[in-house]
């Protein structure tokens, strides 16, 4: 979209904290738009377990059709004790994301001043990279049923499905981030062609094709578990990996952990086509026994906000967020973890407004 259009954001809640947070992150792109003469536009939808456990419903009849008229969705939390595990998971997250065609997942990780991680000796300078996800096929697609369920003899089959279309998009939107980053200018290919020996080939030779396309761009490969160690022991090592969905939904738990927790990890659902709606959300889950306390933390909605901007256009004033973000991190909060940063939930938003 234009910077000089009206961003329309459709603004999901959730559960639990989800909706704590998710007020933070508008806050903060409130008070940005107002420096920077952004044109916005926002609804609230209640979409979540306790619409689900009074309706029957998850999404109601239409809620695509007008969600598809906004050019982005900030996303608060998912998760409620009282709904089954996968019910709202598949049902809001995942359908959004396969009806949107969101097939990037892009997920940040970066090391804020201030913030601790487990890897002794590491600061910002060496945790700094992204991780490109391919987002709607692999095992998400919900290809396996059973045979003689709940019996001695029972067969549960579940499939990966792998496209070259889907495949070669990812990666092609990934060597395409990875040039406009500009950093070590070093896309990594993270699979298990050693193992998954169709699939991963799949991806492999795509990854090969495209390649050629980008010879200012350094490439390489990991299987997926040298991936895990070395992310680890060396995370100065890497700029951007493109990734499987299912291989990337377990590197970025990973990866969130190093960049400090859950609470300063955000990510986008993205649609990169013209007109496509993208999702942005943090990390963490809706972190029910906290709801009402203001001791969850909302920075990485916050970052999830500067990613919405970001992506639609508004590059300054999603890095404005992220440098008041440093800001915070690394002269204010004392610590990330819910109940311990110092602030509460609100008090932290009203700081990076201050910063910004």
């Amino acid at each position: 979209m234009s910077p000089n259009d009206i961003l329309r954001i459709a603004v999901i809640g959730g559960d639990g904290t989800g909706p704590e947070v998710a007020a933070e992150g508008m806050k903060v792109l409130d008070a940005v738009a107002r420096l920077e003469g952004i044109r916005y536009e926002s609804k609230d939808f209640d979409f979540g377990g306790d619409r689900y456990l009074a309706t029957g419903e998850i999404l109601p009849k239409g809620a695509l059709e007008e969600l598809a008229t906004f050019n982005a969705i900030l996303l608060g939390a998912v998760g409620h004790p009282d709904v089954p595990p996968g019910v709202l998971e598949k049902g809001l997250l995942l359908e959004l994301r396969f009806k949107f065609d969101q097939y990037i997942n892009l997920r940040p990780v970066k090391l804020f001043p201030g913030v601790e991680t487990p890897l002794a000796g590491k600061g910002p300078d060496d945790i700094d990279f992204v991780v490109v996800r391919e987002n709607t096929e692999d095992m998400y697609a919900g290809a396996g049923g059973f045979l003689k369920k709940g019996t001695p003899d029972e067969v549960a089959m579940q499939t990966a499905v792998y496209t070259r279309k889907g495949c070669e998009r990812c990666i092609r939107w990934a060597f395409d981030y990875t040039r406009k980053r500009n950093k070590k200018k070093h896309l990594t290919l993270v699979a298990k062609t050693n193992v998954l020996t169709y699939g991963h080939d799949l991806w492999w030779r795509a990854f090969q094709d495209v390649a050629k396309e980008y010879p200012d761009v350094a490439t390489d490969y990991n299987h997926v578990d040298a991936c895990c160690m070395w992310m680890v022991k060396n995370p100065e090592f890497y700029d951007v990996i493109v990734t499987t969905n299912m291989f990337g939904d377990i590197i970025t738990d990973l990866a969130g952990i190093l960049q400090g927790g859950m609470g300063v990890a955000a990510g986008g659902n993205i649609n990169p086509e013209p007109g496509g709606t993208s999702m942005f959300e943090p990390m963490g889950g809706s972190a029910p026994k906290y709801t009402g306390t203001g001791k969850i933390n909302p920075i990485a909605t916050i970052s999830a906000a500067a990613m919405l901007l970001e992506h639609a256009g508004h590059e300054r004033a999603a890095a404005r967020i992220a440098r008041a973000i440093e800001t915070v991190t690394g002269t204010k909060m004392k610590s990330q973890a819910a109940g311990k940063m110092g602030y509460t939930t609100s008090e932290v938003g009203d700081l990076v407004v201050g910063a910004l």
